[in-house]
């Protein structure tokens, strides 16, 4: 063992670096817990007990040694060089890495975009919400499931059996900001409200706990269904394509009627089903509807002279069709591999 912290000694003492990874390269060998100095003092546990002092006191010498030697290497690099002259005050600096649009917000701003075109403003609101403004208003009747914690993430709820408007809860919809613009604007109102929403559901593929959503609204006479429809088309088109499909099939919304679903074509298989779309070869982006009654008469909007139609689509779905994502987990991972894709991508 003599021979070898006398080798080590002699090289640490003749050791040389260029830079910062030479002097991490110099810790690693020596200092680490792993490094060569760590080995011999485990090693030295099996030394016998005539040897043990005078190995010990070389063992203690050659990691003082190790210590002063990468603090002298440490100092040499990180001081400045007085020889030094900068020749060209105009050169460009460092090149450094420009980083990256995360998707889902490259696919908002494209949606928020291709409304804007057609008379759309933004409305945005507060993610933190009373029920009032998540349910009441939007006509969920008190015992709707959607209000159960089954759905909902409640910050309080009130006592009283009678009444749940005051309940403090976090938004599942980003309806409620346009509750709160139909309030506070006398129509032609026309809107969508970008924002995050959070539903209480197991997170897999294909589903999240958060999500992204954008929903729009538009109110003003003689509002009809054709109206709502050729919208969509529009934004489908615009975003998908233009040989994109859609269909519509009806459903039900308590703040809209006629409701509907919209379909568009699975881009990610053509139409030929896949696990995305369940291999059904369309996949769901939105709900709509004309806005019911009940809503713009809670919001203070007379139903018999206004109408008016409203849509809702995550952000996360389209953005899987954009950019053929077969998985909703990989936006919240933060995974670098996967976001260095959207380098290039505004």
């Amino acid at each position: 063992m003599l021979e070898i912290i006398n080798s080590l000694l002699a090289e640490i003492s003749e050791a040389k670096v260029r830079g910062q990874e030479d002097l991490e390269s110099f810790r690693l060998r020596f200092l680490s817990k792993k490094g060569l100095i760590s080995d011999l003092f485990e090693e030295f546990k099996n030394v016998s007990a005539s040897e043990k002092k005078e190995i010990g006191q070389k063992l203690n010498l050659l990691k003082q040694s190790a210590f002063n030697k990468y603090n002298s290497l440490k100092s040499e690099i990180q001081a400045p060089d007085s020889g030094s002259k900068i020749e060209d005050l105009t050169r460009p600096s460092y090149p450094f890495n420009l980083g990256s649009r995360h998707p889902i917000s490259i696919i908002r701003n494209e949606i928020i975009s291709i409304f804007e075109r057609i008379g759309f403003t933004v409305s945005e609101g507060p993610e933190i919400e009373d029920d009032d403004h998540v349910f009441t208003k939007l006509n969920f009747a008190p015992e709707h499931p959607a209000r159960d914690m089954q759905d909902t993430f409640y910050i309080s709820r009130i006592s009283s059996e009678d009444s749940c408007r005051g309940d403090i809860l976090l938004r599942t919809h980003t309806s409620s900001v346009q509750v709160r613009v139909m309030q506070s604007q006398k129509p032609p109102i026309r809107t969508i409200s970008p924002g995050r929403v959070f539903r209480n559901e197991a997170i897999s593929a294909r589903a999240h706990c958060i999500f992204h959503q954008v929903e729009g609204l538009y109110i003003d006479e003689n509002v009809s269904f054709a109206d709502l429809r050729q919208t969509l088309l529009f934004f489908a088109r615009e975003m998908y394509g233009k040989e994109v499909s859609i269909r519509l099939r009806p459903s039900y919304f308590p703040f809209t009627e006629p409701s509907a679903e919209m379909d568009v074509s699975c881009t990610i298989c053509g139409g030929k089903g896949c696990n995305v779309c369940k291999y059904t070869g369309w996949l769901e982006v939105l709900g709509c509807g004309m806005v019911h009654p009940a809503v713009l008469e809670a919001c203070g909007i007379d139903s018999r002279k206004y109408t008016g139609f409203a849509f809702g689509m995550g952000i996360e779905r389209p953005a899987m069709l954009k950019y053929q994502i077969n998985d909703l987990r990989l936006y919240f991972e933060n995974d670098i591999r996967f976001l260095d894709q959207f380098k290039t991508a505004f």
